[in-house]
């Protein structure tokens, strides 16, 4: 992967040393350790980690990385990402700076930035009794990862019948920037929401507008509560993970499968799966990328023998 080796000698060294980012007003930082940046604490070092001022910091960002034909990946709260151990040799770009942060809102509208956590969001609605938004309540991303993989939550609501909430349900607009920098609004027509992802992941998303409703602060406050201790109870929260880890099957759960297949508690050096969520994999001290990536193919192969079924991830992998 050592792309720079195709540019003359002088592009060479400016690359390496970061010089051709001098115009670049945000944060720019070299060899920053992506463990730092992702919930799993898994991921080697990016060779530039860049957090732009705002949208014309972006523009210029972009160009350069056009220029130089640099790769750029872009990352939230790397709450669905699995990184490799050996990094990034190219830019990796987050949206942390307070310009891709803001907040407000206007009769039943939120707009809001793609740096936004999706607690605040959260928090922040339920303030002003404006609801629809609850069931984000415990998902540690931010807004912009939300919409790019239609982050939700299946909800029981009987024995044998559950109800969709997804983030695509509550957006109106959203705003992106393609990787020429031309900055454009999309309508909810305009976009394609499915099981854990979207048209967005195609585009840079800036922002968003989305819909909620009035109601009563006391009764948000309450759902918000039901959300938060249905995530605790269900899910395994004890030590670093990306969150589930395969999409569930059509008219299954694949957390099920591979609790039918004995998996639960399986490890791999300091990859393990939970015990309480077999869906989930577990950093338990020091797990590496291979451990993790290895892990996943061993539960894959054990469903499909079993069940013949072909489970997908639902995380993203950098490698």
């Amino acid at each position: 992967m050592n792309w720079w080796r195709n540019l003359n000698p002088v592009k060479n060294k400016t690359i390496i040393r970061g010089e051709i980012f001098n115009g670049i007003k945000g944060k720019i930082r070299l060899a920053e350790p992506l463990k730092n940046h992702t919930t799993f604490k898994i991921g080697g070092p990016a060779k530039f980690f860049i957090e732009p001022k705002d949208a014309n910091d972006l523009k210029l960002l972009l160009s350069l990385v056009k220029r130089y034909n640099l790769p750029i990946f872009v990352i939230g709260r790397g709450s669905n990402l699995l990184i490799s151990d050996k990094g990034i040799n190219g830019v990796v770009l987050r949206l942390n700076a307070p310009y891709f942060k803001k907040l407000s809102y206007r009769n039943n509208y939120l707009n809001v930035g793609s740096g936004v956590s999706l607690s605040k969001v959260v928090l922040f609605a339920g303030e002003y009794g404006l609801s629809g938004a609850e069931f984000l309540a415990g998902i540690p991303g931010t807004v912009g990862g939300a919409l790019a993989m239609n982050a939700g939550i299946l909800e029981k609501v009987h024995s044998s019948e559950f109800i969709v909430h997804s983030m695509g349900d509550l957006v109106e607009t959203v705003t992106v920037m393609d990787y020429n920098g031309k900055i454009k609004t999309l309508h909810k027509k305009d976009i394609e929401f499915g099981y854990r992802k979207s048209s967005l992941s195609k585009y840079i998303i800036l922002g968003t507008a989305i819909r909620l409703a009035k109601e009563n602060k006391k009764r948000i406050k309450e759902r918000i509560k039901k959300y938060i201790n249905y995530r605790k109870s269900t899910q395994d929260l004890s030590k670093p993970s990306a969150g589930c880890i395969f999409r569930n099957p059509k008219g299954h759960s694949a957390g099920r499968l591979i609790d039918l297949c004995g998996l639960k508690g399986k490890r791999i050096q300091d990859a393990g799966v939970s015990l309480k969520h077999a869906n989930f994999i577990l950093n338990l001290e020091n797990a590496a990328s291979r451990d993790v990536l290895q892990l996943m193919d061993l539960i894959k192969q054990e469903v499909r023998k079993k069940f013949n079924i072909d489970l997908k991830p639902e995380i993203k992998t950098w490698q």
